[in-house]
């Protein structure tokens, strides 16, 4: 088979089905993502505490998550989650093994290692905000929500977008992992190809150039962030 024909997009081509395993790695990393931003904000709190069991509880949480292999995470979701949906579907008089869909698992395992690393992110973009900017706010009898809306969100998130921009460079990685549970992302529908082709070096260098495509795209979508926030504080500044 040519390798123009083999590539393309006919009913012969696997280029179309390359594509779309590429736009769910995508959408599987942004769910990731999205988990990570919920569970790395709480462990922030968490660990910013005043209260020390809530400061062990964030800081166990983030040795765990860092600390353990992500394919061990992953490998512990799937089975762990398939064993604790088909017993629960049991004392509901289900029969036999309940599965659990791959691209669920590989959201809430991808995400909670990328809270793990999130909540470091934020943590440190909290303790990077002018104290004396919090103070001031709170001598003038500003409320807390708003002080939090108009002071605290816009400056944690203005210093924590360039560690988000790594992490979701780190959850799309990870998010090749989770070809061991049969979601077809691009590097599972990389390794079906290969193998039915047995062009193997061909659609390996395919799946990894796709990746250093989405990694470069995101890399310039986080710059121009980066730098229209730089430029938004800036003319507040000035204005002030």
């Amino acid at each position: 088979m040519a390798l123009i024909q083999m590539l393309g997009f006919g009913p012969d081509g696997w280029g179309g089905v390359i594509l779309l395993a590429a736009l769910m790695t995508v959408a599987l990393t942004l769910a990731a993502l999205a988990v990570g931003a919920v569970f790395g904000g709480l462990i922030a709190a968490a660990k910013l505490s005043r209260f020390r069991t809530l400061r062990v509880i964030g800081d166990i949480y983030t040795t765990v998550f860092r600390g353990v292999p992500e394919l061990l995470v992953i490998y512990l979701f799937y089975f762990g989650g398939s064993t604790l949906v088909t017993t629960i579907g049991q004392w509901f008089g289900a029969d036999g093994f309940v599965g659990v869909p791959p691209f669920v698992i590989g959201a809430l395992a991808v995400g909670m290692i990328s809270g793990a690393y999130q909540a470091e992110v934020y943590r440190a973009a909290v303790l990077a905000v002018s104290r004396g900017e919090l103070e001031a706010a709170r001598s003038i009898g500003m409320p807390t929500l708003t002080m939090a809306r108009r002071i605290l969100i816009p400056q944690v998130l203005r210093f924590a977008l360039p560690g988000i921009g790594n992490v979701w460079q780190l959850s799309l990685k990870d998010s090749a992992l989770i070809s061991v549970t049969g979601l077809a992302e691009l590097l599972r529908t990389s390794q079906v190809a290969a193998g039915s082709t047995h062009q193997y070096f061909t659609f390996f260098v395919v799946g990894g150039a796709l990746y250093l495509v989405m990694t470069s795209i995101s890399n310039r979508v986080f710059n121009r962030a980066e730098a229209r926030v730089g430029r938004s504080f800036k003319r507040n500044f000035a204005r002030n």
